[in-house]
């Protein structure tokens, strides 16, 4: 089965394509040559999630999935959220976001986070949607080489590394996008077989 993952992000494909059986050949929209940006013009996860997923279904008649996930943290209200990719500006600047989290949470006590993962599927006619979350809390420094966006300064309820430090193995079980996954795959195997 041919399933195209609504992302020009080689990590989250790389990422998702870990957990993917053999049979679902796993296209990105690189792959399908949309090479067009898919505004993300939501107020939530959600809605970013199921624009991309219904426009590749719309412009290019595929079944498809799109994700979007967010860093929530307690003591900001849920911010950054829907803009954690470009909290800190349209440039989407790694550093910059991280600086900008510490930044606005100088003066807070409590570094409660979640990272949190809706993935919105279109196959065929059918669409639904899937959550995934991982709490945990943030630290002051950056620790680890591994993951990409806010790993280096989360680390998981459970953990004592983030998860820069843990790996992708054992992200990729754990994370918010693993769990939002393996709903997103149990469901996938109820309609495929």
């Amino acid at each position: 089965m041919k399933l195209v993952f609504a992302t020009h992000n080689n990590n989250k494909l790389e990422e998702v394509k870990q957990l993917l059986p053999a049979h679902i050949e796993l296209l990105s929209l690189t792959d399908i040559g949309c090479t067009e940006e898919i505004k993300e013009t939501g107020s939530t996860l959600e809605e970013n999630a199921y624009i991309k997923a219904r426009y590749v279904k719309t412009h290019y008649s595929l079944n498809c999935f799109a994700d979007d996930s967010g860093l929530e943290i307690d003591a900001l209200d849920g911010a950054p959220g829907v803009i954690s990719a470009r909290y800190a500006g349209p440039q989407k600047d790694n550093e910059a976001n991280i600086q900008k989290v510490w930044g606005n949470l100088k003066n807070h006590t409590d570094k409660s986070a979640q990272f949190r993962t809706v993935i919105a599927v279109c196959i065929d006619e059918t669409e639904w949607d899937c959550e995934g979350v991982v709490r945990g809390a943030l630290i002051d420094e950056k620790r680890g080489e591994g993951g990409f966006g806010y790993d280096p300064i989360f680390i998981p309820q459970g953990y004592a590394q983030t998860f820069a430090q843990l790996g992708s193995d054992v992200k990729n079980k754990i994370s918010h996008r693993a769990k939002a996954t393996q709903l997103f795959l149990s469901r996938l195997k109820e309609i495929i077989d």
